[in-house]
């Protein structure tokens, strides 16, 4: 089972532009990115998907493989498409790395590629036992139900489920909450399928991607993590993990 790491990577970013090539420790975030994606031993490759010229040379000057992509991509889903597109070498199952997230465990990445031992695995993502009561009303932090064979049902943004006739503060100690690792891997012929589709009525509700693919009847398979990667979202973020690893 040949297996692809795909790093989509944009310079421009609402609230914090240029991020992938920000300085951390004397590599770019990218880098930093790029070198964990390597450690995963079940990745055959390990690619890099960008449209900016500035993120092309940095990931060339580090000996990274890159290529370049679109700017109108709408989701780094529809960027990996491409990339895959742009290269020879075949594939079965691409893992979508976040580009922001430096330190990210080369462990998430192997057990999101174990999911796909089902032979029914389309689609397969991470998700992380709440422990937080913050989470739970995080609008920034999805949630997601999944069913006992760990299909997601539902993903959002909302604390799902409710508990009628509990106390917000015992919901902890009555039910496991999870929450949603934004990391995705897909099988090939699936990934085509799905960039292939329009937006729908609950990922426009809610924001989130995933819910088109539920929608169109597509299945996401889960697996349970106890990591959680620090993701760099704005300049405090930045501040915050050097203040950590200093």
């Amino acid at each position: 089972m040949r297996s692809i790491g795909i790093i989509p990577a944009r310079f421009d970013s609402t609230r914090f532009p240029g991020k992938p090539l920000v300085d951390i420790l004397g590599k770019p975030m990218i880098q930093r990115v790029y070198e964990q994606a390597q450690k995963a031993n079940s990745l055959h490759e390990v690619l890099v998907a960008t449209d900016d010229q500035r993120i092309f040379d940095a990931v060339q000057d580090f000996g990274g493989k890159v290529v370049m992509t679109s700017s109108k991509h709408q989701s780094g889903t529809d960027r990996c498409l491409e990339a895959l597109e742009n290269i020879d070498e075949p594939f079965e199952i691409v893992v979508n790395i976040q580009g922001d997230e430096p330190y990210i465990s080369p462990e998430q990445i192997q057990l999101i590629l174990s999911c796909f031992h089902q032979e029914n695995t389309e689609i397969a993502t991470l998700v992380k036992l709440i422990d937080d009561a913050k989470d739970l009303w995080n609008p920034n932090k999805p949630k997601v139900l999944m069913d006992e064979d760990d299909f997601a049902i539902y993903f959002s943004r909302q604390c799902i489920p409710f508990l009628r006739g509990k106390e917000q503060a015992t919901w902890m100690e009555e039910f496991n909450f999870y929450k949603h690792i934004g990391m995705y891997a897909y099988r090939i012929e699936t990934l085509k399928e799905i960039c292939a589709l329009k937006q729908s009525r609950l990922e426009m509700a809610e924001g989130l991607e995933q819910l088109r693919w539920i929608e169109n009847g597509y299945r996401i398979k889960t697996a349970i993590s106890d990591d959680e990667a620090f993701s760099i979202d704005t300049p405090e973020d930045l501040e915050t993990l050097l203040r950590n690893i200093d």
